[in-house]
């Protein structure tokens, strides 16, 4: 299982960061220890003093493939969730300073909580899904999917160019703006349209 996650995918949250709006996905990945289930705690790491929640929806594969037509890509994910990309902000800024990776503040232990997923047959318009994160009783980001920079069926087919995707792959597909730093003692609830899918702290 790997962990695929695009950046920028909200020309929104693009701009609060000063970043430019992509003309292609922009891909990065996650390792299997970056994993975080079942409403677990998120331990905040020592190594940084500005941990971001980025919240997005997730696909998960169904069945490997590459080089998917965009016009086939709607078959290779049959369910859907909420994750958080955690991101240590201040390690990210100096490490594209630099021009260097973002490995090290995108890819730590534990640094993607993913709900249980649900059939995406239970909505009718995958492109008008309204999803928020609450963090102690108060909405920081909501996002809907209307606003995608580039559809799921447009991620699938761009990154199975590159990598094969297999079953059980998640995809995180970009988040929307409000991001904000986490600390110690928040409580974290994400939403998909009106279904609570995370419920987890921050210790």
């Amino acid at each position: 299982m790997k962990i695929i996650a695009i950046g920028r995918n909200y020309a929104e949250h693009a701009k609060e960061l000063n970043n430019p709006v992509p003309a292609v996905p922009v891909i990065f990945m996650k390792p299997d220890t970056a994993l975080l289930k079942d409403n677990k705690p998120f331990y905040h790491p020592d190594f940084s003093q500005d941990i971001h929640h980025e919240i997005e929806i997730v696909l998960k594969i169904s069945k490997e493939g590459k080089n998917i037509s965009e016009k086939f890509a709607s078959g290779y994910f049959e369910e859907i969730g909420l994750g958080i990309d955690f991101t240590a902000r201040d390690i990210q800024s100096r490490h594209k300073e630099k021009g260097l990776p973002w490995e090290l503040a995108k890819s730590f232990d534990s640094s993607a909580p993913v709900s249980n997923f649900v059939p995406k047959s239970k909505f009718t318009n995958l492109y008008n899904l309204s999803f928020k994160l609450d963090i102690n009783g108060q909405t920081r980001q909501q996002g809907s999917t209307h606003d995608l920079l580039f559809s799921f069926e447009q991620i699938i087919a761009f990154v199975s160019g590159y990598i094969t995707l297999k079953k059980g792959d998640l995809i995180f597909t970009g988040t929307p703006p409000g991001v904000s730093k986490v600390a110690i003692g928040d409580h974290l609830e994400g939403y998909l349209e009106t279904e609570k899918l995370l419920d987890f702290d921050i210790k």
